[in-house]
């Protein structure tokens, strides 16, 4: 079995321990020769793309492949390498898209039937990316898309800016996200892998979808330090990218990822989580 991760970055490098331990190839592209190295260190042939590499050849090398690369104005790897990717008869493909592709539903509940309606261009990039490696399903594409929520884990939790007093708990009513630890995304994609079923979608959350403010009050009290001041959301100092999380809303159920993967979640919530990343400090 052989594995190319198209950007292997925070999510596809926890999967990939998992597959080099059951004996499987795996090569990886980023865009920098620094992030080249870091691949290398850690046993991933690096591929510099876009740049240097031209990915055809590893694409035929390839029996599965994981997408991860965020849309800008379009998606580069389908526009790119689609066709070449549709016509390599792999055995999966996976798409890396988000729940920001649903929008806001004001905290209501949403599956992967819920009709798609982003209220952010980030979102609506990730639509059009996926309805187009759906089309390429007639040309033989082994299609399966992971819709991600916010995403968690080791060197990506709340606890540095708690200690440093840089964590804000900024209040908006009603607002919930839903999140997962990157462990359980490796979790689900592999097995997927074991068990594909292309046309697939699987939301992948966990099981307790909570107010942002929430959290950051449980790492402090995990911590044992105070719990920063409360700052109503119309009040807070926030960059665009920082306001743009808080125009959606809503609660994501992930019933698939149990019912058709069997996957049984490491961390089903966020308490289960940070209290695991803070023993791993």
């Amino acid at each position: 079995m052989r594995l190319l991760a198209i950007g292997c970055g925070y999510s596809a490098r926890a999967l990939v321990p998992r597959l080099l331990a059951r004996g499987w190839e795996v090569r990886g592209t980023t865009r920098s020769a620094d992030k080249a190295e870091a691949l290398a260190s850690a046993g991933i042939p690096p591929l510099v793309w876009p740049g240097e590499d031209d990915l055809g050849p590893h694409i035929n090398w390839a029996t599965h492949v994981v997408h991860s690369v965020s849309p800008d104005d379009g998606d580069l790897v389908l526009e790119t390498y689609g066709g070449a990717l549709a016509a390599a008869d792999l055995e999966w493909f996976a798409y890396l898209s988000t729940t920001g592709v649903y929008g806001d539903y004001g905290g209501g509940w949403v599956d992967e039937d819920t009709p798609l309606n982003p209220s952010t261009a980030r979102g609506a990039a990730r639509v059009r990316a996926e309805a187009g490696w759906r089309a390429l399903q007639s040309h033989g594409l082994r299609l399966h898309i992971f819709r991600l929520a916010g995403i968690y884990g080791p060197g990506r939790g709340p606890f540095a800016k708690v200690r440093a007093g840089k964590a804000r708990r900024i209040v908006k009513q009603g607002q919930v996200f839903s999140r997962i630890h990157v462990e359980d995304i490796a979790a689900v994609l592999e097995a997927s892998i074991d068990h594909p079923r292309p046309g697939a979608i699987y939301n992948v959350c966990d099981d307790d979808p909570a107010p942002p403010q929430d959290v950051i009050a449980h790492a402090a009290d995990l911590l044992g330090v105070p719990r920063p001041p409360e700052i109503p959301f119309e009040a807070a100092d926030l960059s665009p990218m920082a306001r743009s999380f808080y125009a959606e809303s809503k609660r994501v159920r992930n019933d698939r990822i149990k019912d058709e993967l069997g996957v049984e979640l490491a961390y089903p919530t966020y308490r289960d989580g940070l209290r695991a990343l803070l023993d791993e400090d």
